[in-house]
């Protein structure tokens, strides 16, 4: 695994580097917030850890723009800030994990690893924060969706839901596939809470245009028409 060290501090980030290398990871190191920034976005990253005091820009402005570009891997923030507050700040701030220092580098290895090991994290740290199926494009940092120009107001569960649709544009979506990947239910529901979010989905999207985006597959499901 390729990791992004952003640590100022020389000797903690060579104690550091040295520890994930012997455990046969590639560590690249960036000592300042800009510069990790920088080699974030133009080099293949899957995990980075980030201390939480650095120069020319702090680890939680770090963070909050590496989440606005649309980094999904795993992060770890070194902090030495010892109140709740701010480890929760940091948190919120989309980190998923924190030690806090002096640490012991038996622990770091260990949240590093049980990071890494999370299947949501496993391939390219970066993804798309749009995404397009004909005339109609998805924000997924602003969770907006626009067809031809037009605005189109979604509930947060009907944007989840195109999102998915989207996301698979010219296959076959199930219902079971649906409930699982928008819901996380392993088994279907009795009700027709799909169906009614479908419907209203589908007034919104293709209501007043001339080609009809989502489809009806009888007896299989559904399919945006990429």
């Amino acid at each position: 695994m390729t990791i992004l060290l952003v640590e100022d501090d020389p000797k903690t980030a060579l104690f550091v580097t040295e520890a994930l290398q012997r455990q046969a990871h590639t560590v690249r190191w960036a000592a300042t917030g800009a510069d990790g920034l920088y080699q974030a976005r133009n080099d293949e990253t899957q995990l980075v850890i980030i201390d939480r005091m650095l120069p020319q820009m702090d680890g939680l402005s770090l963070l909050k723009r590496l989440r606005q570009d649309g980094y999904c891997g795993p992060t770890l923030m070194l902090t030495a800030m010892g109140d709740v507050d701010d480890r929760v700040e940091g948190l919120e701030a989309g980190a998923d994990d924190y030690v806090s220092k002096p640490f012991a580098i038996s622990e770091l290895l260990a949240r590093v690893n049980a990071l890494l090991r999370r299947p949501a994290f496993l391939g390219d740290g970066f993804k798309p924060t749009r995404l397009r199926a004909g005339d109609l494009e998805l924000d997924l940092i602003e969770r907006t969706a626009v067809r031809a120009g037009v605005k189109i107001e979604l509930q947060d569960q009907e944007f989840r839901l195109l999102q998915y649709l989207v996301e698979n544009a010219g296959r076959v979506v199930t219902r079971k596939m649906l409930i699982e990947g928008v819901w996380g239910l392993s088994f279907e529901p009795r009700s027709n809470v799909l169906e009614s979010h479908m419907s209203r989905i589908r007034a919104k999207v293709d209501r007043g245009f001339s080609v009809e985006l989502i489809g009806t597959v009888r007896g299989a499901g559904y399919q945006i028409r990429a």
